[in-house]
């Protein structure tokens, strides 16, 4: 097992360090280019379609751009958010957190790509809604059915097994230390709870998460809020220190560069998941009028999990007066250093804050399984065996051990990102045309845009468009 394990690993170590952050990169730097800089230019729309979506109910049997929006959220903001965070400023130093951020700005462009792609090729769903993704836009325009069921196979067991059995050791291993529960007991409990959710089909996942996301975002961020407040006076000091951090030079030929570099890109990457051709399994959910506007809304989404919750973890942390002289890392040292800030309280705090990252991950994660069974199996009852086993596998995760399952997700993942990343490259073009159409008609004074596919040179893998009107 220890071989098998170095193995995958060493592949994950070229995979990461070199193919992956080279392609990821320089998607996010051509995306940024032919869109414009979307991503900075626009985010005043951003937060109105996020403001009027979460406003505006869906169509019965449909899912809201909000509620879409939210459950790409409750995936991508996890307990990496927090350990994740605190683990690079261990490894890569401050200078890490400022290339996060160069990555998610990159990544935001890349983000609203796929999200709008992902909008122009859905497909409707039996009992109403919308699915799609990689997958439907891979093997319906593309024409490469293997490399559908590929991408749509890599992403079901990453995601809504892999990932989940690893949340559930999180909150197992979180409520052990923190209240002596036993592994075996918050196993079988996390195990009901998402099956009583998953059991009830995408629509209640979108409402479950729709409640989870704004309240542990909200609650997070506003007790960052309070240490930054208490330490305003050395706010500016460690923002010096993330800024020269990110540009220094050691003795070692320029170590500290290229580590803080690598730490912050690879943390990044994993944070935000665009380009990794997961988010766009939520946004083809949503029953929006024009494809740009979901891809918007999730590259707001790219904004909100590295600029504000990652940077939330990385100030409680630096603004602690010991980080470096603890010898602590991970969820140990955002602990230590919130504990430090606002006193002992602040463990049950985080106890519970993982429990909703960790949770509100489980029911989005298996989200993104469910959108691509029609893809891997066309029988009925494909997709309640694959809820028996993501129930199943909630309660592995509990009691197991889980450091070559840690290793396979990584190998997946990338896997994942290149199927996604090569085709986005060669659909990318359609985007560009969506994005011009959308603020045309701003422009001509269209408050709500409606998207019309014949303004696309094919209509190859069209499905769920015109928009039908209101039910």
């Amino acid at each position: 097992m220890d071989f098998l394990s170095s193995i995958v690993g060493s592949i994950n170590d070229v995979l990461w360090s070199y193919v992956l952050i080279i392609l990821l990169v320089g998607c996010g730097l051509w995306f940024s280019a032919r869109t414009g800089f979307v991503q900075i230019r626009h985010v005043g729309e951003m937060f109105r379609l996020l403001g009027d979506g979460s406003a505006r109910k869906a169509r019965e049997g449909h899912i809201s751009t909000f509620q879409a929006f939210c459950v790409s959220t409750a995936s991508r903001v996890g307990v990496g958010n927090i350990a994740g965070i605190a683990i690079a400023v261990v490894v890569g130093g401050p200078g890490a957190v400022f290339w996060m951020w160069v990555i998610a700005i990159l990544g935001a462009a890349t983000g609203f790509v796929e999200s709008t792609l992902a909008q122009i090729y859905k497909a409707p769903r039996k009992g109403g809604g919308y699915v799609g993704g990689p997958a439907y836009y891979i093997g319906n325009v593309l024409g490469s059915p293997f490399f559908a069921w590929l991408f749509a196979v890599l992403l079901a067991v990453t995601y809504g097994l892999i990932f989940n059995s690893v949340q559930s050791n999180t909150i197992a291993l979180s409520l052990k230390t923190s209240l002596s529960a036993d592994p075996w007991y918050t196993g079988l409990v996390i195990a009901v709870l998402t099956g009583l959710v998953i059991f009830g089909g995408l629509t209640r996942i979108a409402k479950v998460v729709g409640m989870l996301v704004p309240v542990m975002a909200g609650a997070y961020l506003l007790v960052a809020l309070i240490v930054t407040v208490m330490n305003i006076t050395l706010v500016p000091d460690v923002l010096k220190l993330i800024v020269s951090s990110a540009f220094s030079f050691d003795s070692a030929m320029g170590a500290g560069f290229g580590l803080a570099v690598m730490t912050g890109v690879k943390r990044g990457l994993f944070s935000n998941e665009a380009g990794m051709g997961s988010v766009p399994n939520a946004a083809a959910t949503a029953d929006a009028s024009h494809p740009v506007k979901q891809g918007l809304v999730q590259a707001l989404g790219v904004f909100v999990d590295t600029l504000m919750v990652c940077t939330a973890s990385a100030m409680i942390v630096l603004l602690s007066p010991d980080w470096q002289g603890s010898g602590l890392t991970g969820i140990e040292l955002a602990q230590h250093a919130l504990t430090g800030q606002l006193g002992g309280w602040t463990n049950i705090f985080m106890t519970v804050m993982i429990l909703f990252f960790a949770f509100s991950s489980i029911i989005g994660n298996y989200f993104y399984g469910e959108v691509n069974m029609d893809f891997i199996s066309r029988f009925k009852g494909a997709v309640w065996i694959y809820r028996a086993l993501v129930v199943c596998m909630v309660f592995f995760g509990a009691v197991a051990s889980l450091d070559l399952v840690w290793s396979l997700a990584d190998l997946f993942m990338a896997l994942m990102a290149m199927l996604n990343l090569g085709a986005i490259l060669l659909l990318g073009r359609y985007a560009f045309i969506a994005q011009k159409d959308y603020f045309r008609q701003k422009a001509e004074g269209i408050a709500e845009p409606e998207f019309d596919p014949a303004i696309l040179p094919s209509q190859k893998g069209i499905l769920a468009w015109p928009r039908k009107g209101e039910d």
